[in-house]
């Protein structure tokens, strides 16, 4: 099957020959969307349902009937991918992994500064994980210990990854003191980022998840950038403020 992208492609292809415009963009636009579930694999489909689930409503709360319910399908139909909940579980929270990866991977481009690469991690995260709502990563550690473990080993190797090599950048173009020590901020980094999620030091009455990691975020800028981080990060924070305002 032709894929979605260049289903989009060939139309534009002859809306420009035909040069009709609302050919060019409306048709192509819901020809795609009228094939891409069709595209999609029902395991994909299941899984993308069920992760939108899990994310609004938690991990415990959303059953397999849940998910049979709002796509429209049998629970056998289900059954046929994955073997039980847990199975289905491990999927989804895998497949999250890969996506936010991979995310983080595009917006980590040498043209983007080093506190600006950190911000947009943040957001992207952030909205991926629809802001943690629904507390999903504590529900995944409470109720999935064995697939929250995989989880988090994976998740300490990508984020030190990923920390370090911010950190070296921005030493190196002079965001970040010289003198800082990586491998020590890279672990207090990670082990704060984790800590953020316990809701028993950090409850949800006074804190909700975006405003802990703005919060945290700033902290761990302050302590390490030079003068001129400082202004990078205080028009960044200013333009973040009158964005939500």
């Amino acid at each position: 099957m032709t894929k979605p992208k260049q289903m989009l492609n060939k139309c534009k292809y002859f809306g420009n020959y035909f040069g009709v415009k609302s050919f060019r963009y409306t048709f192509a636009r819901n020809l795609v969307v009228k094939i891409y579930c069709n595209y999609k694999s029902m395991q994909e489909q299941i899984i993308e349902k069920a992760t939108e689930m899990y994310l609004t409503l938690g991990f415990k709360s959303v059953t397999m009937d849940d998910i049979a319910n709002e796509m429209g399908i049998s629970k056998k139909t289900i059954y046929q991918h994955f073997t039980n909940k847990n199975d289905l579980v491990e999927a989804v929270t895998l497949n999250m992994f890969e996506t936010i990866s991979c995310g983080i991977d595009q917006i980590c481009q040498p043209e983007k500064n080093a506190i600006e690469e950190l911000f947009e991690i943040k957001d992207f995260v952030l909205h991926k994980l629809k802001d943690e709502k629904a507390s999903p990563i504590f529900q995944l550690q409470k109720y999935f210990p064995k697939i929250y473990k995989t989880l988090h080993g994976k998740e300490y190797c990508k984020m030190k990854e990923c920390v370090v090599t911010n950190l070296k950048k921005g030493v190196a173009s002079g965001l970040y003191r010289p003198e800082i020590d990586i491998e020590f901020i890279s672990l207090i980094y990670y082990s704060c980022v984790h800590a953020l999620k316990d809701k028993t030091v950090f409850s949800s009455e006074n804190y909700n998840f975006r405003m802990l990691e703005e919060l945290y975020l700033d902290y761990h800028l302050r302590a390490i950038v030079t003068e001129k981080g400082l202004h990078i990060l205080e028009k960044l924070t200013r333009n973040q403020i009158n964005h939500q305002s």
